[in-house]
């Protein structure tokens, strides 16, 4: 992916705090809500949005986007209204399944979400398929984006069943070097702070819900990711700890277990994602696709004069995923699809994408 920042906007900081605050959005989308009850007694609730008009894109039935969102995340967050715009436009449905507990409401059972929650993305993306004809398309943003990729290494080649593609939007899937880059500097006080306000209220409320369920005191007293992650995330979800839960969450060693085609796209100035954590092609495997801009920032790339746009990036991985959606349509099989994919890095990539990418492996 070629990305070039507005002279205005410098710098990865920048770059991700004006498109998560002050760029341009998409106009809602005018979602329809429905709530799932969960195999544990749990529920999450899901949004739709029905395509604009019938079907513009040269298929005989258009796909559905999947996005799974970030950290406290939800479908009114600035990156899910564009890909909903995107996907509109071009006659798509579209769905934003939310995490538990980032829906406006809390939810019932002793968990919440993490990283690496494969399971439930996957519960989630065959439910979201069954009964479909058409190609299911999934991208993931952040948190959602290295969940994701977890679930397409657990699921290996049944994943192919379920998803025609998938696409990981500035995902950490390193969560030691990403979790110890928030926790530092000028991060620590802006970025931590932030999901920490969020955070612990929402963690306050499952104490009340099941009082001794773990260290309240611990978990007020946190002052960093990490330790938030140890007193809470770690526990409620099975880890031994924070170091276990970073580990075996963490997508990037496992990679080259995918077989679905699959886009990561990482911008090098990520102020979450250090570009010396990022996955070299020989780490990827010949399924995934790399995309590693210089610059972009965590799921910015903004474009356009102030106050900019946000368009160009579900543009870019929209058209990358559109391909692959064009190659389930027809039936191309296992094989044919691992050629798509290469295809799609050598810059001759689909109609609506950036051309050339800087960095790709397929």
């Amino acid at each position: 992916m070629e990305y070039i920042a507005p002279r205005w906007l410098p710098g990865g900081n920048l770059q991700t705090i004006w498109a998560a605050r002050l760029a341009r959005r998409a106009p809602p989308a005018g979602l329809r809500r429905e709530r799932w009850e969960t195999p544990d007694g749990d529920f999450v609730d899901v949004d739709f949005s029905a395509p604009a008009a019938a079907p513009a894109a040269a298929l005989p039935e258009a796909p559905m986007l999947v996005l799974f969102h970030g950290l406290e995340g939800s479908s009114a967050s600035p990156y899910a209204l564009g890909f909903a715009a995107w996907a509109r436009a071009r006659g798509w449905d579209f769905a934003v399944p939310h995490f538990r507990g980032c829906s406006g409401e809390i939810n019932r059972a002793p968990r919440a979400y993490h990283s690496g929650d494969f399971a439930e993305v996957g519960w989630m993306l065959r439910r979201l398929r069954a009964g479909r004809a058409r190609p299911l398309l999934a991208v993931g943003v952040s948190l959602g984006g290295n969940a994701l990729l977890r679930w397409a290494e657990e699921a290996g080649e049944a994943a192919a069943a379920t998803a025609a593609a998938v696409a990981a939007v500035s995902a950490p899937v390193d969560l030691a070097a990403s979790g110890h880059a928030i926790d530092s500097g000028f991060n620590r006080r802006v970025y931590a702070r932030m999901f920490l306000g969020t955070m612990k209220p929402k963690a306050l409320r499952k104490w009340d819900q099941f009082p001794g369920l773990f260290d309240r005191d611990r978990m007020l007293a946190a002052r960093t990711l990490h330790d938030f992650d140890d007193a809470f995330t770690a526990p409620l979800h099975g880890f031994a700890g924070v170091d276990d839960y970073w580990t075996r969450a963490s997508a990037k060693p496992g990679l080259d277990r995918i077989r679905v085609p699959a886009l990561v796209l990482n911008a090098r100035n990520d102020p979450f994602v250090p570009a010396r954590s990022l996955p070299g092609p020989d780490r990827a495997g010949r399924w995934v696709t790399l995309w590693q801009p210089a610059h972009g920032g965590h799921v910015g790339f903004p474009l356009g004069r102030p106050p900019g746009h946000l368009r160009g990036l579900p543009e870019a991985v929209g058209g990358w995923l559109e391909a692959h959606a064009g190659a389930a349509a027809t039936g191309a099989p296992a094989a044919a699809a691992a050629t798509a994919t290469a295809a799609a890095t050598d810059g001759r990539l689909p109609a609506g994408a950036v051309p050339a990418p800087e960095s790709s492996h397929g």
